[in-house]
Protein backbone atom coordinates (compact mmCIF):
# COMPACT_ATOMS: atom_id res chain seq x y z
CA UNK A 1 0.00 0.00 0.00
CA UNK A 2 2.84 2.75 0.91
CA UNK A 3 6.49 2.30 0.31
CA UNK A 4 7.12 5.10 2.76
CA UNK A 5 7.63 3.33 6.30
CA UNK A 6 5.89 5.30 8.78
CA UNK A 7 6.09 5.18 12.34
CA UNK A 8 2.63 4.80 13.26
CA UNK A 9 -0.78 4.81 11.04
CA UNK A 10 -4.46 4.79 12.66
CA UNK A 11 -6.86 2.41 10.80
CA UNK A 12 -11.03 2.58 11.03
CA UNK A 13 -13.19 0.93 9.54
CA UNK A 14 -16.82 2.90 9.70
CA UNK A 15 -19.77 3.62 7.56
CA UNK A 16 -22.86 6.06 7.23
CA UNK A 17 -24.33 5.97 10.13
CA UNK A 18 -20.81 6.61 12.04
CA UNK A 19 -20.36 9.42 9.83
CA UNK A 20 -20.60 11.87 12.57
CA UNK A 21 -18.54 10.14 15.17
CA UNK A 22 -15.58 9.34 12.77
CA UNK A 23 -15.10 12.84 11.62
CA UNK A 24 -14.89 13.79 15.13
CA UNK A 25 -11.75 11.23 15.71
CA UNK A 26 -10.54 12.06 12.79
CA UNK A 27 -10.04 15.46 14.08
CA UNK A 28 -8.64 14.22 17.37
CA UNK A 29 -6.03 11.98 15.25
CA UNK A 30 -5.42 15.37 13.28
CA UNK A 31 -5.14 17.46 16.31
CA UNK A 32 -3.28 14.91 18.93
CA UNK A 33 -0.83 13.17 16.47
CA UNK A 34 2.45 13.95 15.06
CA UNK A 35 1.90 15.04 11.61
CA UNK A 36 3.69 11.89 9.68
CA UNK A 37 0.77 9.90 11.36
CA UNK A 38 -1.90 8.94 8.46
CA UNK A 39 -5.28 8.13 9.10
CA UNK A 40 -6.46 5.13 7.13
CA UNK A 41 -10.68 5.30 6.87
CA UNK A 42 -12.58 2.05 5.08
CA UNK A 43 -16.21 2.35 4.33
CA UNK A 44 -18.39 0.36 1.84
CA UNK A 45 -17.96 1.52 -1.69
CA UNK A 46 -21.97 3.32 -1.25
CA UNK A 47 -20.54 5.71 1.82
CA UNK A 48 -17.51 6.85 -0.01
CA UNK A 49 -19.32 9.85 -0.81
CA UNK A 50 -20.31 10.70 2.52
CA UNK A 51 -16.87 10.18 4.02
CA UNK A 52 -14.56 12.10 1.01
CA UNK A 53 -14.75 15.32 2.26
CA UNK A 54 -12.33 13.93 4.97
CA UNK A 55 -9.54 13.16 2.92
CA UNK A 56 -6.15 14.94 2.90
CA UNK A 57 -2.59 14.22 3.07
CA UNK A 58 -3.18 12.63 6.39
CA UNK A 59 -6.71 10.83 5.87
CA UNK A 60 -7.03 8.09 2.85
CA UNK A 61 -10.64 7.05 2.29
CA UNK A 62 -10.59 3.58 0.94
CA UNK A 63 -13.10 1.48 -0.16
CA UNK A 64 -13.85 -1.84 1.55
CA UNK A 65 -12.73 -3.50 -1.79
CA UNK A 66 -9.36 -2.46 -1.29
CA UNK A 67 -9.13 -5.09 1.16
CA UNK A 68 -11.34 -7.49 0.65
CA UNK A 69 -10.96 -10.69 -1.99
CA UNK A 70 -13.63 -11.26 -4.98
CA UNK A 71 -14.63 -13.95 -3.32
CA UNK A 72 -16.24 -11.90 -0.35
CA UNK A 73 -19.10 -9.87 -1.84
CA UNK A 74 -21.94 -8.07 0.01
CA UNK A 75 -25.76 -8.87 -0.17
CA UNK A 76 -27.53 -6.13 -1.38
CA UNK A 77 -29.66 -3.64 1.00
CA UNK A 78 -28.12 -5.88 3.83
CA UNK A 79 -25.01 -5.64 6.25
CA UNK A 80 -24.07 -9.11 5.27
CA UNK A 81 -21.83 -10.80 2.97
CA UNK A 82 -21.07 -14.11 0.97
CA UNK A 83 -18.39 -15.73 0.55
CA UNK A 84 -18.25 -17.76 -2.58
CA UNK A 85 -15.89 -20.21 -1.34
CA UNK A 86 -18.14 -21.13 1.60
CA UNK A 87 -22.05 -19.44 0.92
CA UNK A 88 -23.40 -20.60 4.19
CA UNK A 89 -23.34 -18.79 6.19
CA UNK A 90 -23.77 -15.56 5.46
CA UNK A 91 -20.70 -13.35 6.72
CA UNK A 92 -22.04 -10.60 9.24
CA UNK A 93 -20.94 -7.21 9.02
CA UNK A 94 -18.96 -7.07 12.26
CA UNK A 95 -17.02 -9.81 10.93
CA UNK A 96 -15.90 -7.91 7.40
CA UNK A 97 -15.17 -5.17 9.12
CA UNK A 98 -12.10 -7.76 11.30
CA UNK A 99 -11.30 -9.18 8.09
CA UNK A 100 -10.67 -5.10 6.75
CA UNK A 101 -8.65 -4.32 9.83
CA UNK A 102 -6.65 -7.52 9.43
CA UNK A 103 -5.91 -6.70 5.78
CA UNK A 104 -5.17 -3.36 5.97
CA UNK A 105 -3.15 -3.64 8.95
CA UNK A 106 -0.92 -6.30 6.78
CA UNK A 107 -0.89 -3.90 4.05
CA UNK A 108 0.62 -1.21 5.63
CA UNK A 109 4.53 -0.32 6.29
CA UNK A 110 4.70 1.37 9.50
CA UNK A 111 6.65 0.27 12.90
CA UNK A 112 2.60 0.20 14.20
CA UNK A 113 -1.24 0.31 13.63
CA UNK A 114 -3.64 1.35 15.41
CA UNK A 115 -6.85 -0.13 15.28
CA UNK A 116 -9.54 2.54 16.59
CA UNK A 117 -13.07 2.09 15.96
CA UNK A 118 -15.50 5.48 14.62
CA UNK A 119 -17.07 5.98 18.59
CA UNK A 120 -13.51 6.77 20.27
CA UNK A 121 -11.82 10.31 20.01
CA UNK A 122 -8.06 10.67 21.68
CA UNK A 123 -8.02 13.60 24.11
CA UNK A 124 -4.24 14.31 24.75
CA UNK A 125 -0.95 14.04 22.61
CA UNK A 126 -0.97 10.56 21.43
CA UNK A 127 2.21 8.62 19.06
CA UNK A 128 4.30 5.17 18.96
CA UNK A 129 5.96 5.83 22.32
CA UNK A 130 2.27 6.02 23.82
CA UNK A 131 2.01 2.50 22.83
CA UNK A 132 5.87 1.01 23.76
CA UNK A 133 8.01 0.38 26.70
CA UNK A 134 11.85 0.66 26.40
CA UNK A 135 11.52 0.73 22.74
CA UNK A 136 9.18 -1.87 22.10
CA UNK A 137 5.40 -2.32 20.92
CA UNK A 138 3.52 -3.59 24.25
CA UNK A 139 0.96 -6.40 24.33
CA UNK A 140 -2.57 -5.73 26.23
CA UNK A 141 -2.81 -8.66 27.98
CA UNK A 142 -4.89 -9.26 30.80
CA UNK A 143 -4.64 -12.56 32.03
CA UNK A 144 -7.10 -14.29 34.08
CA UNK A 145 -9.90 -12.00 32.82
CA UNK A 146 -11.78 -14.18 30.63
CA UNK A 147 -14.09 -15.39 33.54
CA UNK A 148 -17.46 -17.72 32.94
CA UNK A 149 -19.13 -14.74 33.47
CA UNK A 150 -17.70 -13.76 29.77
CA UNK A 151 -18.50 -16.76 27.36
CA UNK A 152 -18.49 -14.86 24.05
CA UNK A 153 -14.52 -14.13 25.05
CA UNK A 154 -13.71 -17.99 25.69
CA UNK A 155 -15.46 -18.81 22.45
CA UNK A 156 -13.44 -16.39 20.18
CA UNK A 157 -10.33 -17.42 22.03
CA UNK A 158 -11.25 -20.86 21.08
CA UNK A 159 -11.59 -19.81 17.34
CA UNK A 160 -8.47 -18.76 17.80
CA UNK A 161 -6.51 -21.40 18.97
CA UNK A 162 -8.38 -23.19 16.38
CA UNK A 163 -7.31 -21.21 13.55
CA UNK A 164 -3.88 -21.36 14.52
CA UNK A 165 -3.61 -25.06 15.52
CA UNK A 166 -3.09 -24.35 19.43
CA UNK A 167 -4.68 -27.03 21.68
CA UNK A 168 -8.06 -25.55 22.35
CA UNK A 169 -7.84 -23.69 25.84
CA UNK A 170 -8.30 -25.40 29.63
CA UNK A 171 -11.16 -24.47 32.03
CA UNK A 172 -9.35 -21.88 33.54
CA UNK A 173 -9.79 -18.51 33.57
CA UNK A 174 -8.23 -17.01 30.80
CA UNK A 175 -6.31 -13.95 29.01
CA UNK A 176 -8.10 -11.24 27.43
CA UNK A 177 -6.61 -9.64 24.51
CA UNK A 178 -9.37 -6.96 23.88
CA UNK A 179 -8.41 -3.32 24.30
CA UNK A 180 -9.35 -0.33 23.14
CA UNK A 181 -7.03 1.53 21.41
CA UNK A 182 -5.25 -1.59 19.95
CA UNK A 183 -1.55 -1.44 18.63
CA UNK A 184 -0.42 -3.93 16.38
CA UNK A 185 2.84 -4.87 14.51
CA UNK A 186 1.93 -5.39 10.92
CA UNK A 187 5.06 -7.78 10.21
CA UNK A 188 3.60 -9.95 13.12
CA UNK A 189 -0.12 -9.65 11.40
CA UNK A 190 1.26 -10.93 8.15
CA UNK A 191 2.96 -13.79 9.68
CA UNK A 192 0.21 -14.52 11.83
CA UNK A 193 -1.84 -14.87 8.47
CA UNK A 194 0.37 -17.10 7.05
CA UNK A 195 0.06 -19.04 10.08
CA UNK A 196 -3.74 -19.38 9.54
CA UNK A 197 -3.11 -20.56 5.81
CA UNK A 198 -0.70 -23.26 6.92
CA UNK A 199 -3.00 -24.64 9.56
CA UNK A 200 -6.65 -24.28 7.51
CA UNK A 201 -5.36 -25.06 4.12
CA UNK A 202 -7.50 -22.32 2.90
CA UNK A 203 -6.70 -18.41 1.76
CA UNK A 204 -7.06 -16.66 5.84
CA UNK A 205 -10.34 -14.49 4.73
CA UNK A 206 -12.49 -17.90 4.00
CA UNK A 207 -11.09 -19.46 6.91
CA UNK A 208 -11.94 -16.39 9.24
CA UNK A 209 -15.22 -15.49 7.59
CA UNK A 210 -16.25 -19.08 8.10
CA UNK A 211 -16.34 -18.50 11.81
CA UNK A 212 -19.57 -17.91 13.66
CA UNK A 213 -17.35 -16.73 16.64
CA UNK A 214 -14.04 -14.86 16.43
CA UNK A 215 -12.07 -11.85 17.63
CA UNK A 216 -9.32 -10.40 15.36
CA UNK A 217 -7.58 -8.99 18.88
CA UNK A 218 -7.91 -12.59 19.97
CA UNK A 219 -6.64 -14.00 17.76
CA UNK A 220 -3.37 -11.52 17.60
CA UNK A 221 -2.80 -12.30 21.19
CA UNK A 222 -3.34 -15.72 20.79
CA UNK A 223 -0.74 -15.80 18.15
CA UNK A 224 2.10 -13.46 20.24
CA UNK A 225 1.58 -15.68 22.93
CA UNK A 226 1.06 -19.11 21.76
CA UNK A 227 3.26 -19.26 18.94
CA UNK A 228 5.61 -16.64 19.30
CA UNK A 229 5.98 -17.30 22.84
CA UNK A 230 5.07 -14.29 24.58
CA UNK A 231 6.33 -10.18 24.07
CA UNK A 232 8.94 -8.59 25.37
CA UNK A 233 6.79 -5.53 26.28
CA UNK A 234 3.19 -5.70 27.71
CA UNK A 235 0.50 -3.58 29.51
CA UNK A 236 -2.95 -3.96 31.32
CA UNK A 237 -3.32 -0.56 30.75
CA UNK A 238 -5.67 0.89 27.79
CA UNK A 239 -4.93 4.80 29.32
CA UNK A 240 -8.67 4.78 28.16
CA UNK A 241 -12.14 5.93 29.35
CA UNK A 242 -14.43 3.35 28.22
CA UNK A 243 -18.30 2.85 28.36
CA UNK A 244 -19.20 -0.28 26.09
CA UNK A 245 -22.92 -0.88 27.50
CA UNK A 246 -25.74 -0.62 25.49
CA UNK A 247 -27.57 1.94 27.64
CA UNK A 248 -27.96 5.51 26.88
CA UNK A 249 -25.91 7.77 29.12
CA UNK A 250 -27.50 11.28 30.07
CA UNK A 251 -25.80 14.28 29.95
CA UNK A 252 -24.81 14.27 33.82
CA UNK A 253 -23.93 10.35 33.63
CA UNK A 254 -20.87 11.33 30.69
CA UNK A 255 -19.55 13.74 32.39
CA UNK A 256 -19.06 11.77 35.25
CA UNK A 257 -17.75 9.15 33.53
CA UNK A 258 -15.37 11.20 31.84
CA UNK A 259 -14.25 12.76 35.59
CA UNK A 260 -13.89 9.07 37.25
CA UNK A 261 -10.51 8.30 35.64
CA UNK A 262 -7.32 9.46 37.19
CA UNK A 263 -4.42 8.97 35.86
CA UNK A 264 -3.29 9.36 31.67
CA UNK A 265 -6.39 9.75 29.50
CA UNK A 266 -5.46 9.46 25.77
CA UNK A 267 -8.65 8.40 24.51
CA UNK A 268 -12.43 7.98 25.32
CA UNK A 269 -14.53 5.72 23.56
CA UNK A 270 -19.02 5.71 24.40
CA UNK A 271 -19.98 2.73 22.57
CA UNK A 272 -21.99 4.11 19.27
CA UNK A 273 -24.49 0.98 20.38
CA UNK A 274 -25.24 2.40 23.68
CA UNK A 275 -27.74 4.75 21.92
CA UNK A 276 -26.18 7.91 23.85
CA UNK A 277 -27.63 11.01 21.79
CA UNK A 278 -24.90 12.86 19.57
CA UNK A 279 -25.06 16.08 20.90
CA UNK A 280 -24.88 14.97 24.64
CA UNK A 281 -21.23 13.08 23.95
CA UNK A 282 -20.02 15.91 21.88
CA UNK A 283 -21.16 18.69 24.27
CA UNK A 284 -19.66 16.68 27.21
CA UNK A 285 -16.49 15.42 25.15
CA UNK A 286 -15.23 19.60 24.20
CA UNK A 287 -16.21 20.35 28.02
CA UNK A 288 -13.70 16.93 28.77
CA UNK A 289 -11.38 18.28 26.63
CA UNK A 290 -10.99 21.85 27.62
CA UNK A 291 -10.87 21.57 31.23
CA UNK A 292 -8.02 19.12 30.45
CA UNK A 293 -6.06 21.42 28.78
CA UNK A 294 -6.55 24.08 31.07
CA UNK A 295 -5.14 21.77 33.82
CA UNK A 296 -2.23 20.99 31.66
CA UNK A 297 -1.56 25.04 30.96
CA UNK A 298 -1.79 25.60 34.79
CA UNK A 299 -5.07 27.26 34.45
CA UNK A 300 -4.25 29.69 31.68
CA UNK A 301 -5.80 30.02 28.03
Amino acid sequence: MESEMRGLAVVTPSYAPDSELCRDLNRSVLRWMPPDVQHHIVVPRQDLPVFRMLANDRTIIHDYSEFLPATIRRLPLLNMWINNRRPWPPVRGWITQQLIKLSVAAALEAEAVLLVDSDMVFVSPTDLKSFQQEGRLALYRQPGAVHPGLPGHRQWLESAHALLGLDRPGPEDLTDYICWPCAWKPETVRAMLRRVEDVTGTPWQSAIASRLQFSEMMLYGAYVDGVLGGSPATTSSMNSVLYSAETPLRPSEVSALLNSTAGTVQAVMISAKSGTPYEVRAKALQEYTESRNRSMSGGTR
